[in-house]
C-alpha cells in the first residue's frame, strides 16, 4: 500500500489540471486515465442505496454518492454531496440523473486522490470554510443616494417576494440599515 500511493503521488498531472473559478481541478476522465496507465486492474466501484436500488444515498433532505477505487486490494471510498453549479447542496426534490452523474465523477477523482494521484490539488480544500467562519463581515455605511443604494434597489426588486423583514436581515449582513433605510426598503416593496 506504501508503495502504491508513493507511485501515484509522484505522477505529474501538471498540464492535466483544469480551472473553475479560482480553483484547479483533476478531471475524472484524467484521473482515470492516469491511475489506469499505472494500475491497470483498477476498478471503480459507484454503491447502490440497498432501501431504494438508486445510485445515490439521501438522508431524505439531500443526497450524497459513495464511490470506491480499488488499487492493488486497496479500496478508498468517497462520500460526496451532489450538489449544484455554486457547490450547494441540492434538496432530493430536484436531484437529476445529470446531478448524481456529475457528483459519481467527482467523487471518483477524489477517491482516486486518496491512493495519492493528484491529491495535492485538495490540500486545503476545508480551510476556507474555517476562515470564513472566524472572519468578521465587514459592515458599510448604506446611504440614500449612493452608488450602493443603486445596487440595492436591484436586490430589493428581485427579491420582493421575501418581505421587508428578510430583505433587511440579508441586508444587514451587509450594510448598516438605519431607520431611513429600512423605510425606503418599505417603500420599495409597496
Amino acid at each position: 500500500m506504501k508503495e502504491t500511493y508513493k507511485k501515484l503521488s509522484l505522477v505529474s498531472i501538471k498540464g492535466k489540471t483544469e480551472r473553475k473559478g479560482n480553483l484547479d481541478y483533476l478531471s475524472w476522465a484524467n484521473a482515470w486515465h492516469l491511475l489506469k496507465l499505472e494500475y491497470p486492474n483498477s476498478q471503480r466501484n459507484v454503491y447502490e442505496s440497498e432501501h431504494t436500488g438508486l445510485n445515490y444515498f439521501t438522508d431524505g433532505k439531500t443526497g450524497y454518492v459513495k464511490v470506491g477505487v480499488d488499487v492493488e486490494g486497496i479500496e478508498h471510498i468517497d462520500y460526496l454531496p451532489i450538489m449544484d453549479f455554486r457547490n450547494k447542496s441540492v434538496t432530493v426534490d430536484k436531484i437529476t440523473s445529470f446531478d448524481v452523474n456529475k457528483t459519481i465523477q467527482r467523487a471518483t477523482a477524489k477517491a482516486i486522490a486518496m491512493h495519492g494521484l493528484g491529491l495535492s490539488l485538495w490540500t486545503g480544500e476545508d480551510v476556507p470554510e474555517l476562515v470564513a467562519e472566524v472572519k468578521e463581515p465587514k459592515i458599510h455605511s448604506l446611504e440614500i443616494p449612493s452608488e450602493n443604494w443603486s445596487r440595492v434597489l436591484g436586490y430589493i426588486a428581485s427579491n420582493k417576494e421575501m418581505g421587508l423583514d428578510k430583505i433587511v436581515e440579508q441586508l444587514g449582513k451587509k450594510y448598516k440599515v438605519t431607520t431611513k433605510v429600512k423605510n425606503a426598503i418599505k417603500k420599495e416593496i409597496n
